[in-house]
């Protein structure tokens, strides 16, 4: 699946002391020069210092040690190498404990590994053997165990030092994709390493030990790229992940394209000006897989996965989310491209006709924690705008199923309109999904979807049935020429709660009413259904508007009308942060009092989502 970033203004300024903010170590000479006067400033002249060099998939291994051989060789300072790879079980035992979670009968989905750490692939003996010879060995300056799991809770007390290399996710994708990844137990790329065995298993592994790390690592390493290898002490590193709480921050945004794609952001300039992009779907503005850019002052940002903030989940989240789902991050928002400059059949602008399942479900089939709940808000609406959602009250939903599995998306079903009803659209409008309710973005409209995100690895649950029997876009030759997407029919009619579209029309197209009016803004909070476990609320104003997290909730903002807004704090007005038309924020819950101010005087139109439980 084709993915870019943008890092068009979404950099955070962070405030930060000033001992942290010059403890950060930039650049892989720097870094590894930084490294190398730890250990000899630790040296025992009794034995080797025991260093660990542990973190997430991906890391350049092979470029950091080489560049700490050459500067230890310079200095004449004697390493070992000792690669954690060696240490775990064969390649067909790790396949074979793999196989729970990725080769179920379900080409779609795996079943998450929610309780195996990566000691679970190791070779427990070879493990007591390597615990045993960095004991005694008694040569050189230092012995360093390097790859993911180096620093097993069954192996972190021997250490003497640990380094944490972390990653942003979207890079391992393209690792993954273009078959070069190195998973556990391999020491060279896995060229069909499967995609279900990152996200239903390997991922997990590499969370559980980076949650265990990150209080007891020595220095905190972003490792993204070798070139841009940066170095934090912990103590630093810390001070600054609870300066970032105190502010409001802007995620990178992803894009994808997609064969519902359009061509609104060519239009739009900025951010999604992306080299690359020829057909945008759907942008993640906000969301657990995405990094965020930290300027603290230095010549360069900190670029570092945004779940990192998961290690205040209550101040982050607030204490509701953070006690219900705990590791979870279960708030998302997109921004749904559907323009197209001339008129285009229903086929080429519309979603998969789809549905998504409830927390039941996906515990019961996939061992995630939440279901996924959906809310379309119309952002933009051009000629033609519309959405699908529920089915005719006279449709015959056994003869659409049996369309469904007679086609599976490979032959064309050409009454299907006579069976999903369709509903005309304009700015404002705001479609509640619960699970199981059949719909899809109809095109020639700009969709901000604010979703629940079942899952911490970020797996998409959306069980399509239908999806016009077309070809899917082809990123490489930028056409629509790619495979027919496939479908999830035993899922989705398992799943659908075939809603008509009277039960649409009285009880899902939710209405704002005005909770707060003022001379300076109009606070608005739309209707809601009792499944819903989110609200939506606006905020309409032209030079600010007041809001509270009330220290429990977490906003997630989107700016939809406007040109810039600053957010800013009441407690500490010099926390604040920008935010451009089609950006999103996250407001920790522990922000309190804050106020939205526009930067040139212009109607501003924000949109909310937060819990309803706090």
């Amino acid at each position: 699946m084709p993915l870019y970033e943008s890092r068009t203004f979404a950099e955070n300024r962070i405030d930060v002391a000033p001992e942290w903010r010059d403890a950060l170590v930039i650049g892989p000479d720097a870094v590894v020069q930084n490294m190398l006067d730890r250990i000899t400033d630790r040296a025992d002249t009794g034995r080797p210092l025991r260093v660990a060099f542990d973190g997430w998939y991906d890391i350049d291994w092979p470029a950091i040690l080489d560049t700490l051989k050459t500067q230890a060789d310079a200095k004449r300072i004697t390493l070992q190498f000792r690669p954690i790879v060696d240490v775990f079980c064969s390649r067909d035992e790790i396949a074979d404990y793999k196989r729970a979670f990725t080769e179920t009968d379900d080409p779609g989905f795996g079943v998450v590994n929610a309780d195996g750490h990566i000691i679970d692939l190791m070779d427990n003996g070879k493990v007591s053997d390597l615990k045993q010879e960095l004991a005694n060995d008694a040569s050189g300056d230092a012995v360093v165990v390097y790859g993911s799991g180096a620093a097993v809770p069954e192996l972190a007390e021997t250490y003497d030092a640990i380094f944490y290399f972390d990653k942003t996710r979207q890079p391992i994708l393209w690792e993954m994709w273009d078959g070069k990844l190195i998973p556990f137990g391999w020491n060279e790329p896995k060229t069909d390493y499967f995609w279900k065995d990152y996200y239903y298993c390997d991922y997990y592994l590499l969370e559980r030990q980076k949650d265990f790390l990150i209080p007891r690592m020595d220095c905190w390493v972003e490792g993204t790229a070798y070139e841009s290898l940066k170095l934090l002490p912990r103590k630093a590193y810390d001070g600054i992940m609870q300066t970032v709480l105190q502010y409001p921050i802007k995620e990178v945004p992803i894009y994808q394209p997609g064969p519902w794609g359009a061509y609104r952001y060519k239009d739009l300039g900025g951010q999604f000006d992306v080299p690359g992009l020829e057909c945008n779907a759907w942008n993640e503005l906000a969301g657990p897989e995405l990094s965020m850019l930290i300027d603290i002052g230095r010549e360069e940002m900190l670029n570092m996965p945004t779940v990192n903030l998961m290690q205040y989940a209550e101040q982050w989240l607030g204490k509701h989310i953070a006690q219900t789902y705990p590791g979870l991050f279960p708030m998302d928002v997109w921004l749904d491209d559907g323009y197209f400059p001339k008129p285009t059949p229903a086929e080429r602008t519309s979603m998969p006709i789809h549905n998504h399942p409830g927390t039941d479900y996906v515990k019961r089939e996939f061992k995630e924690p939440l279901g996924r709940y959906e809310t379309y808000y119309i952002a933009e609406a051009y000629e033609g705008a519309n959405t699908w959602m529920g089915f005719h009250d006279d449709a015959d939903i056994e003869e659409w199923e049996a369309l469904c599995r007679e086609s599976k998306n490979l032959k064309e079903i050409p009454n299907w309109k006579e069976f999903i009803a369709n509903w005309d659209t304009n700015v404002g409008d705001l479609f509640l999904i619960p699970p199981g309710t059949t719909h899809g973005h109809g095109g020639n409209q700009m969709v901000l979807e604010m979703d629940t995100c079942p899952s911490i690895a970020a797996t998409e649950y959306s069980f399509f049935m239908y999806d016009f029997a077309r070809h899917s876009w082809d990123d490489e030759t930028k056409t629509m020429t790619g495979k027919p997407c496939n479908m999830h029919l035993d899922h989705g009619f398992a799943a659908d709660t075939f809603c008509r579209a009277s039960w649409v029309k009285d009880h899902l197209r939710a209405r704002p009413n005005v909770e707060k009016w003022t001379t300076e803004h109009q606070f608005d909070r739309y209707t809601s259904d009792p499944r819903m476990p989110f609200e939506i609320e606006r905020y309409h104003f032209t030079a600010r508007a007041d809001a509270d997290t009330e220290g429990k909730f977490m906003h997630i903002v989107t700016l939809t009308v406007g040109n810039q807004i600053t957010i800013r704090s009441k407690r500490d007005p010099e926390k604040t942060n920008t935010l451009r038309k089609w950006q999103s924020a996250l407001v920790p819950a522990c922000f309190g009092e804050y106020e939205f101010v526009t930067d040139d005087g212009c109607q501003c139109t924000i949109v909310q989502m937060r819990w309803k439980k706090g």
